[in-house]
């Protein structure tokens, strides 16, 4: 039986596909092209902090995100389906790609917003949702936003330890290769106002700038 709050090992993993998901480009609500990479004035992140319903939302609502885009990163299994995901045998997480115009926003705001609206300290889990695939996780593309990213983590851990938080779990990693999730996850709490939102925070804030 398999355990889906713990890791599944590469030689576990569903083998998938070689066919990557054919997904709608335009985002559902400011008309980006989701699949777009970012242009030389723009950066990326993959950001995981359980249903990426929710998460997609809070990001795509901040000025100076220029788009945004749901899927799975994290694990072994190439191209993989929702249900495989859930099956806790690919190894994925749950996650939201962010590009951004640094100009606009500064990486330390998205990384600020990652981690006050969830709980990373859950492990294979948020909230009520378990598995693996809602493991909290940053997944980054440079060594300078990975070096940020894990001064954040130090800098909230010593924050939620002031309030008697347990250690924080989220992985901080350089990004492995990103899977697109299928057409009716993307922008998803636009497409259905009264979806599930997982999202809510520990109450722990960064100080104000």
């Amino acid at each position: 039986m398999l355990d889906k709050q713990q890791l599944i090992t590469p030689e576990q993993a569903l083998p998938g596909r070689d066919t990557p998901m054919t997904v709608a480009s335009e985002h559902f609500v400011n008309q980006s092209d989701i699949t777009a990479e970012p242009n030389p004035n723009q950066k990326q992140i993959l950001i995981g902090m359980g249903c990426f319903w929710g998460a997609e939302r809070l990001f795509w609502q901040l000025d100076g995100v220029v788009s945004t885009s749901v899927g799975y990163a994290g694990g072994f299994t190439p191209n993989p389906t929702y249900e495989e995901v859930c099956s806790g045998r690919t190894g994925h997480t749950e996650v939201v790609r962010v590009i951004f115009d640094p100009a606009i926003i500064s990486l330390r705001t998205i990384l600020n917003t990652f981690w006050e609206n969830h709980n990373p300290t859950q492990g294979m889990r948020q909230g009520n949702d378990l598995g693996t695939q809602y493991r909290s996780a940053i997944y980054v593309y440079s060594d300078e936003d990975l070096a940020a990213a894990q001064e954040s983590k130090q800098q909230y851990q010593q924050l939620l330890s002031d309030k008697q938080f347990a250690s924080v779990t989220t992985e901080v990693l350089p990004a492995g290769k990103y899977f697109f999730a299928e057409t009716y996850h993307q922008q998803y709490l636009a497409k259905n106002p009264q979806g599930y939102c997982g999202i809510g925070g520990t109450g722990v804030c960064f100080p104000p700038n």
